[in-house]
């Protein structure tokens, strides 16, 4: 009767020692495995590797109709807040005597308070006829892409900073609406006692026609700078989502788009003060009132002594050191068996 374990050890190319181990099972022909027994960092490895491919899970479609309904419910919800905004701003329209009285007011506060002039940034601006259209295509065609594009990858990739980021951005809107209607105000395009150019109609693009029959836009709403409020707004959202000093760049967008508004005479060096006063203002109350949802009810002081108590415990430490059993048995294969082991097995039967 043969031996049901026999061995055979040989040198291998790589200069390991391989066992070639034959185990008898109730099949005809025997099953001969061999596997070089390899402590260390890759042995770990390839176990670990093989038992996440087992346990990888299938996405399934119900999982991919679960994330997209969130998706197209944020998309309607961001259209509702735009296509809101729109009509509310054409509540103040035909208040041209009002809003330019204000323009004039908001004028001679400026210069009380000794802010730069509008007129000299603008000046400086018209000395060179490619910063022109450069300023005036920034404010057509960034303002609303930039925020958008903003958000969607805020929804993609950091979702918990997404919905603080809307939530600003919503109740942002909402305060400026009120601040609209209550206090309509002229741009210093539309005012000839400033002295001011429209950049926009002059040079290209423009993105507004004559106030008279503009009906699609509300020109007399430039108090506050939302270009400013939402630039400033998805800026400090991507300097918290990234990592490393260069995210800091991103406020360079509200810098460059202050300038924008201003040297363009769309607006006043105070909307944008406004605006940045109202966004700090409703980000602090955002903030606080999640934090306030946020916060755990204070647990029981017995509870809390058990888990002070707990806390203080030593825990095991686990060693960070793999035997080839325990690396073959997380790759699903059998181990070699050295000389000594198998004479020792063969003996024992």
């Amino acid at each position: 009767m043969t031996s049901p374990t026999a061995a055979a050890a040989d040198q291998g190319a790589d200069g390991l020692t391989h066992t070639q181990a034959t185990i008898s099972e109730p099949q005809e022909n025997p099953v001969v495995r061999t596997v070089p027994c390899r402590t260390g960092m890759r042995a770990r490895r390839a176990g670990a590797a093989g038992a996440r491919r087992q346990l990888r899970p299938v996405a399934q479609p119900e999982a991919r109709r679960g994330k997209l309904r969130p998706a197209i419910r944020e998309l309607m919800l961001v259209v509702a807040l735009f296509l809101a905004y729109k009509p509310g701003r054409q509540i103040i329209s035909g208040h041209a005597g009002e809003a330019t009285a204000n323009a004039a007011s908001v004028w001679r506060l400026e210069r009380w308070l000794h802010l730069p002039s509008e007129l000299t940034v603008q000046h400086t601006l018209l000395g060179h006829g490619w910063l022109v259209t450069a300023a005036d295509s920034y404010y057509a065609y960034v303002h609303f892409p930039a925020t958008a594009a903003v958000l969607i990858w805020l929804y993609l990739f950091r979702a918990p900073l997404y919905l603080r980021t809307r939530r600003v951005l919503a109740w942002l809107t909402a305060a400026a609406l009120v601040v609209h209607v209550w206090f309509p105000l002229a741009p210093g395009r539309l005012v000839p006692a400033t002295g001011l150019l429209d950049t926009g109609a002059l040079f290209g693009p423009s993105v507004y026609g004559p106030p008279d029959t503009d009906t699609l836009t509300n020109q007399y709403a430039a108090m506050p700078s939302l270009h400013v409020g939402w630039a400033l707004a998805v800026a400090v959202a991507l300097v918290a989502a990234g990592r490393g000093r260069w995210r800091w760049l991103w406020l360079a967008h509200p810098l460059i788009t202050l300038l924008v508004v201003v040297s363009t005479g769309n607006h006043y060096w105070l909307d944008a003060i406004v605006a940045v006063a109202m966004l700090a203002a409703t980000a602090a109350l955002v903030l606080r009132h999640r934090g306030n949802r946020a916060t755990p009810a204070p647990a029981p002081s017995s509870q809390r002594y058990r888990r002070s108590r707990d806390q203080t415990r030593p825990r095991a430490r686990r060693s960070g050191r793999w035997s080839c059993r325990r690396v073959a048995a997380a790759a699903d294969v059998r181990p070699e068996l050295s000389p000594v082991e198998v004479g020792n097995q063969a003996g024992h039967v």
